[in-house]
């Protein structure tokens, strides 16, 4: 039977999927904690209100699977047991956090849960094992004494005038479990067993009060069940903790309109449910909460928004912006037309003052949608233990510039090619424990992730002090493959030779194992960096180790573009990836390997022409180059007229509109003009092509 309605259910099962999954994370850490330290009590009780806590929120839900095996986990989780059997506790710890996650995932899914057999199998081997130190029991958690009863004017009003219809009035106090996360299904299941109790007359706190802080519950009831019945329907197993029932009765100052008033004092007097002192004498609380008033008000720091509603205040805001555009562009031909109107000079204040003010709105909205890296750097201890250990390497992890902030969207998206660098660094960088000491180094191989801004974007430092990458081991595999020829590895640079790893299939593992060897893995690094207009750069010797630099855009939904014509088309890249513009007299370019080139300040820039893609010829004999950069390289965009710079939104098209890799969105300007962004990784790919693959991609291109 559920307590709640289908919709109310809804939401708390998302609420519990939230809180689950960051309990899962700390199940991960105090895990791996617990690994390193695995005598140490205070960590094994950490685990154990960890694992508690899921426990009484999956079984709130209904989800008997997953609580049945945590309450099994947890009767595994004694420091006694976890000083005896070592790091086996620690083993299933970690055995059952993966197992919990797989029936999360099921439960998203509505799909069938796992068993989790096999590390049930392994707590009751651990809880099986003869020990001095198990007959023991373990320590039970100290109970938590719950707080009096303090009314308002007004809630007394309330139960008094109840009382005075002849109604039996019960005052309850609910101490919540400190162990109880999810504070407002406490307060739900609460409401909802006081409505096959009776008559519910006050709750304090309601339901729109914040409830992170809030430690207790105080109600008031007309019913006809008595305490004892009440108290044990409330008690509600890893919610509720400690409860005390006490008949209400007017205060002797007040005239009471019934025939129980002689019964008063009495009571008045009467021991409280469940405690022994004397509600006159003894304080009631040992843990002081504060008037009733404070936890209707207790301040609230955080606030958990769906990210869908931020994402509609953005598009808002892009909204505005597109508007603030309409608006520069009427007024400037107003200026054009009424040169000496007076309203110029008011309409660019007012102007100036709604670009402030929109201008902030849309930093405050941004900041919003930023999280800090360490929420993406937090998963990677025990995925660089579990790799190491299925290698047979030791390797320990570092991490710093946790505090740099991302948006959220691009964090999640770099989950994945992180995870494949870090395994990579493991099982192709780092070093067997042996070969690490006969090359002079630690036995123990080190895995560093690092970020910090740069610019407009956030640069993601993953490396490691293993063997490096071998260029010409990964040019020998790539001619072997059939990727390139002998004659075009021969004029390779090195960063070319290098980003052959990046080519699908690829790699240069001697053997295919669990960890790597296929080559899908870096080729997936490669396509999610371009899909989020990013870039990854190598860095790397031979024997002392590797470094992935991985460039992201802070946000992908408004940037500052610069705009350009080519063949009378209107096109934009963004502004940060523009490191200079210049001009050119036809005359000056010269062909190299197939391939346009202009010496620019000693330096020669490969030139790539935008109008090829349109079938378009220029005639013009002195044109304008936008100098690029894409990761360490640069690239000279062949244009025909700059339009200057705008701060653009960025809308996603639609694969039925533009079927072309070339453009990554589009955004749209005061006077309606739709503008394309470029995808400038795949326009230098295909346009870097011979003239005759050019040729042949024609059509496919002129989509864009």
């Amino acid at each position: 039977m559920s307590f709640f309605s289908e919709e109310r259910a809804s939401e708390l099962k998302d609420l519990f999927f939230e809180s689950a999954t960051e309990l899962l994370q700390a199940l991960n850490e105090e895990g791996l904690e617990l690994e390193k330290h695995p005598g140490d009590p205070e960590v094994v009780r950490q685990v154990r209100r960890t694992v508690h806590t899921l426990k009484g929120d999956s079984a709130a839900c209904g989800y008997s699977e997953l609580s049945a095996l945590a309450h099994e986990l947890e009767d595994a989780l004694t420091p006694e047991l976890a000083k005896q059997q070592g790091t086996k506790v620690a083993e299933v710890v970690l055995n059952a956090a993966d197992i919990f996650q797989h029936m999360l995932n099921a439960y998203r899914t509505n799909s069938p849960a796992p068993t989790g057999d096999r590390v049930l199998d392994a707590i009751h081997a651990l809880i099986s094992k003869p020990g001095p130190t198990l007959a023991e029991p373990a320590k039970s958690a100290p109970s938590v004494r719950v707080q009096g009863f303090e009314w308002t004017e007004y809630e007394k009003m309330v139960m008094a005038d109840a009382a005075s219809r002849g109604l039996k009035v019960i005052q309850l106090s609910l101490a919540i479990d400190p162990n109880c996360t999810v504070r407002a299904v406490a307060l739900q299941m609460v409401k909802n067993a006081f409505a096959d109790l009776g008559t519910l007359l006050v709750v304090v706190p309601d339901e729109g009060a914040a409830m992170d802080k809030v430690d207790h519950i105080i109600a008031a009831l007309a019913s006809s069940f008595d305490e004892e019945y009440i108290a044990k329907k409330c008690k509600i197993p890893a919610v509720i903790s400690g409860v005390m029932v006490e008949r209400y009765a007017p205060p002797a100052a007040e005239p009471v309109s019934t025939n129980g008033t002689g019964d008063v004092e009495h009571l008045r007097n009467e021991d409280l449910l469940g405690l022994d002192s004397q509600p006159e004498e003894a304080p009631v609380a040992e843990i002081e909460i504060g008037s009733t008033s404070s936890l209707i008000s207790a301040p609230e720091s955080t606030l958990r928004v769906d990210a869908e509603k931020i994402d509609a205040v953005l598009n808002l805001v892009g909204e505005l912006i597109i508007g603030k555009s309409m608006l520069t562009q009427t007024i400037n031909e107003f200026d054009k037309k009424f040169t000496k109107d007076p309203l110029r000079a008011k309409f660019a204040d007012a102007l100036a003052y709604q670009a402030r003010v929109l201008n902030d709105l849309q930093k405050s909205v941004m900041k919003v949608r930023m999280v800090p890296v360490e929420q993406l750097f937090r998963r990677f201890p025990r995925v660089v233990r579990d790799v190491s250990k299925a290698c047979g390497k030791e390797v320990i992890l570092e991490v710093s510039g946790q505090n740099t902030d991302l948006d959220k969207s691009i964090l999640d998206v770099l989950a994945e090619p992180m995870a494949h660098l870090v395994r990579n660094a493991i099982g192709h960088g780092i070093e067997a424990p042996a070969d690490r000491i006969a090359a002079g180094k630690p036995k123990i191989g080190t895995i560093k992730l690092n970020a910090f801004h740069q610019g407009n974007n956030v640069v993601i430092e993953v490396s490691d002090d293993g063997r490096g990458i071998d260029r010409q081991k990964v040019v020998t595999k790539a001619i072997e493959r059939g990727i390139v020829t002998q004659e075009d590895a021969a004029r390779m640079t090195e960063g070319e030779a290098l980003n052959l790893i990046f080519h699908p299939g690829l790699s240069t593992a001697e053997e295919i194992t669990s960890v790597s060897g296929r080559g899908v893995g870096m080729d997936i690094v490669k396509s999610v960096l371009e899909r989020l207009k990013g870039t990854v750069v190598i860095d790397t010797k031979v024997g002392q180790g590797s470094t992935f630099y991985l460039k992201v855009p802070l946000t992908l939904a408004i940037i500052k573009a610069l705009m350009f014509r080519v063949a009378e088309r209107l096109y934009a890249v963004p502004l940060g990836s523009v490191l200079e513009i210049t001009r050119a007299m036809e005359t000056e370019i010269h062909r190299v390997d197939q391939h346009e080139v202009i010496k620019l300040r000693d330096q020669v820039l490969t030139l790539v022409r935008l109008n090829k893609l349109v079938k378009s010829k220029s005639n013009q004999k002195k044109i304008f180059i936008v100098v690029i950069a894409i990761g360490d390289r640069k690239f000279g965009l062949v244009v025909d007229k700059l339009v200057g710079e705008e701060e653009l939104v960025i809308k996603a098209l639609d694969d039925h509109l533009v079927a072309t890799e070339l453009v990554s969105g589009a955004s749209i300007l005061g006077d309606g003009t739709v503008v394309l962004i470029l995808n400038l990784n795949s326009v230098v790919t295909r346009l870097g092509k011979s003239s005759a693959d050019i040729e042949d991609q024609r059509t496919a291109g002129a989509s864009a």
